[in-house]
C-alpha cells in the first residue's frame, strides 16, 4: 500500500545491533551509497564465526495479499478478514472488480461492519480502481482497528507512526502493533519485534523481540526468517550460536527471493559454513541475488567467475558483474586489481556484457 512504514528504523537498528557483543566489528554494506562502499570478502576462504551482526531487515509493509490476514503463509488472502467467503464485496475484490467491491462494501462499512471498513480502507489506501485517498483510508482503518481487526490495527499503526495522514502517535501505534501481532498478523509480529529492538537497544531488546521474529518466521515471512538467521549466526537474542539452524533460515528466506539471504546463503555454501560446502549451489544463489540487483552479490559473482568457483572461469563475465557492482557504488580492491589487468578488448567485451545484464 502507499503508506510508508514511517519508522525510519534502518539506521536505528544498525545502532541498536552495534551495541550487542556479537557486533563489535564493521558491518558490511551493499548497494548505492553517497560514496563507494568497500566490499572485501574474498572467495573462497575461511569465514570467521560468528561474523559481525548485520542490521536486521527494516520494518515491512508489503503489498502481498497475505497481509490481509497473517497467517498461513501460502500467499492467499484470508477471506475471514472480510467476513463470509461468499460475501459479494470480497468476491468482487478477488476478481479485481475494485469499484464494484467498494460500492458493495461502503454501505456496510458505514453501518459499522468492521470487515467492510477494512476492505474499503484497503481499496482507498492503494488506489485500486480509483484515486488513492489515504486520509480517508486512515479513518476507515481507525474504525476497524477499534473493533479489533488485526489487519486494520497493523495498517493504522503504520499510519500513526508515519503521521502523514493522521496525527502521529507512537504510543498508540505501539499498542495497536502489539495487538495485531498477538492476534497473529505476521507483518505486525515482525514490525513489533523491530519496535522492541528500537526501544531496548542491544541484547535486551533482541531477547524481547525473538518470540515475535520466530512467530513471523514460522508463518513464512522472509524478513523474519532472515532475522532469525542473523540471531542464530551470532548467538544473539538468547539464542545459542547454531550455524546449521542459521543456514536453514537463510534457505527459507532465500527461496522467497530475499536477496540479502541469497547473498549470505551463497557465501555460506561456498565457504562450507553451517553445513557441507557446495560451490555450484552457492554460485547459483549468488547469481540469483546478482540478477535481482544486489551489488555485493554482483561483486562476489565476479570473483567466482574470476576464480572458476562453482562455474567455469570467465574473465569477461567476472569483469561484467564487477562493472555492475561498481556502478552501484561498491568498491573492492581485489576486483579493481583484476579489472586493471584486462586488455582493452576484454574491457570492451565486459562493458557490452554488463550493459546487457542490467
Amino acid at each position: 500500500m502507499a503508506v510508508s512504514t514511517g519508522y525510519g528504523a534502518a539506521a536505528l537498528l544498525a545502532l541498536a545491533l552495534a551495541m550487542t557483543p556479537a557486533a563489535a566489528g564493521a558491518v558490511e554494506t551493499a548497494g548505492k551509497a553517497d560514496k563507494p562502499v568497500a566490499e572485501t570478502t574474498i572467495l573462497p576462504g575461511p569465514e570467521p564465526a560468528p561474523k559481525p551482526m548485520k542490521p536486521l531487515p527494516a520494518p515491512t509493509d508489503s503489498v502481498d495479499p497475505q497481509r490481509f490476514g497473517g497467517g498461513n503463509g501460502d500467499g492467499a488472502i484470508d477471506p475471514d478478514r472480510f467476513g463470509d467467503r461468499s460475501d459479494p464485496a470480497f468476491g468482487a475484490f478477488q476478481r479485481g472488480l475494485y469499484i464494484t467491491a467498494y460500492n458493495l462494501a461502503l454501505p456496510r462499512a458505514q453501518n459499522g461492519n468492521a470487515a467492510a471498513q477494512t476492505l474499503v480502507a484497503e481499496i482507498l489506501s492503494r488506489g485500486l480502481g480509483m484515486a488513492r485517498n489515504e486520509k480517508e483510508a486512515a479513518n476507515w482503518y481507525a474504525l476497524a482497528a477499534e473493533q479489533g481487526v488485526p489487519e486494520a490495527q497493523f495498517q493504522y499503526a503504520l499510519m500513526l507512526i508515519d503521521g502523514n495522514y493522521t496525527k502521529r502517535d507512537p504510543q498508540a501505534a505501539y499498542a495497536l502493533m502489539q495487538a495485531a501481532a498477538e492476534a497473529g498478523n505476521r507483518l505486525a509480529q515482525f514490525n513489533f519485534a523491530q519496535m522492541l529492538v528500537e526501544r531496548n537497544p542491544g541484547e535486551k531488546g533482541l531477547e524481547k523481540a525473538v518470540p515475535y521474529y520466530e512467530r513471523a518466521a514460522t508463518s513464512g515471512l522472509a524478513d523474519a526468517q532472515y532475522a532469525m538467521a542473523q540471531l542464530y549466526a551470532n548467538g544473539a537474542g538468547g539464542k545459542k550460536l547454531d550455524e546449521a539452524e542459521a543456514r536453514r533460515f537463510l534457505l527459507l528466506s532465500a527461496k522467497q527471493n530475499y536477496d540479502t539471504a541469497q547473498l549470505d546463503l551463497g557465501t555460506w555454501l561456498i565457504n562450507g559454513r553451517g553445513g557441507e560446502r557446495d560451490e555450484k549451489e552457492g554460485f547459483n544463489w549468488l547469481h540469483r541475488a546478482a540478477m535481482g540487483g544486489n551489488a555485493a552479490a554482483q561483486n562476489r559473482l565476479g570473483k567466482l567467475y574470476m576464480n572458476g568457483i562453482g562455474t567455469e572461469p570467465d574473465s569477461i563475465s567476472a569483469a561484467a558483474w564487477f562493472i555492475l557492482a561498481r556502478r552501484a557504488g561498491l568498491f573492492d580492491p581485489v576486483m579493481e586489481d583484476f579489472f586493471d589487468g584486462l586488455t582493452d578488448e576484454e574491457m570492451k567485451q565486459a562493458l557490452q556484457r554488463a550493459n546487457r545484464l542490467r
